[in-house]
């Protein structure tokens, strides 16, 4: 969401004056940042919030929390869910190596009755029972397989509800994302947030941006990573000069802004072009108006 208001003079028809040797500047407007608008990512009471209309916060700083207990409570859960995954899961394979050894003694005998039965010391019954058994035991076997694949996939489960509820307490602290200062606070401390509400907005004002609107003829003047000469008011009857760079430029041609020149003036076609200036000092401020020249102005 964008929060400009932006008011432009061409330099067509225009009696002003911006250079300091009287000669008119290329183009006007004002300095805009790119607000970022900080929302919540949790549901509950905002338990803390500590952010204020024009403090500067850095990127990765906690400025809040939205109450966890639900979301603790359902982890501790889901956790002792996951124990009793495990138990099962031993529960198993301790069955399954029962059945093992229990097979390694049914197949020795079944060998065992098969010998005997090569020498007639054994009955073919005698040798069908101990095969089947062997069988049975095999079965069994298998069906344990299937059972710890099955607890295998409960346990994947549960693991996976596990880190929703981590991702879940994680989006209810709440980082600034971007360093820059607070434009606008939207939530109050202890109130009731759901997922996607406006916390707080938030720009870079270390790097601001002129918007100015050129005519048609000024276009050829202008390319992308041009170096220009900004001009702001350093006091009431005086100016500063700083470096910009063209940052971007209008595609299409739109009509000049309803709010400013007059009738005539207003059915101008012209082209939106941004200037980005550098603003360490903090000279620049959201609003405040600005010149360019695209090429340096000489005194006569």
């Amino acid at each position: 969401m964008e929060l400009r208001t932006i008011v432009v003079w061409l330099t067509v028809g225009l009696p002003l004056t911006g250079c300091s040797n009287g000669e008119l500047s290329d183009a006007y407007g004002q300095f805009e940042a790119d607000p970022v608008i900080i929302s919540a990512e949790a549901t509950g009471i905002l338990r803390e919030f500590n952010v204020e209309e024009g403090e500067q916060l850095e990127a990765g700083q906690q400025v809040g929390l939205i109450d966890t207990t639900q979301l603790a409570l359902q982890k501790n859960e889901l956790k002792a869910t996951l124990r009793a995954v495990h138990a099962n899961i031993a529960k198993l394979e301790a069955q399954a190596e029962i059945y093992k050894e229990q097979l390694v003694t049914a197949q020795k005998e079944l060998n065992r009755i098969t010998n005997l039965k090569e020498e007639q010391a054994a009955t073919e019954q005698q040798a069908d029972q101990a095969l089947g058994q062997v069988k049975v035991l095999n079965k069994q076997i298998q069906a344990v397989e299937v059972q710890k694949r099955s607890v295998y996939a409960e346990l994947e489960s549960v693991r996976a509800k596990i880190a929703r509820v981590e991702d879940q307490l994680e989006k209810a602290n709440i980082v600034n994302p971007a360093g820059g200062f607070v434009l606008s606070t939207y939530a109050m401390e202890n109130e009731l947030v759901s997922a996607g509400k406006p916390l707080y907005e938030i720009a870079d004002l270390n790097q601001m941006e002129l918007r100015v609107y050129i005519s048609g003829a000024q276009l050829p003047q202008v390319s992308l990573g041009q170096n220009v000469e900004v001009i702001i008011d350093k006091d009431a009857i005086s100016t500063e000069s700083l470096a910009g760079k063209v940052s971007w430029i209008a595609s299409e041609a739109e009509f000049t802004p309803r709010m400013i020149q007059t009738k005539e003036e207003r059915v101008t076609q012209v082209y939106a072009v941004k200037i980005r200036v550098n603003n360490p000092e903090g000279k620049l401020k959201i609003g405040m108006p600005g010149e360019v020249n695209f090429s340096p102005k000489t005194s006569n």
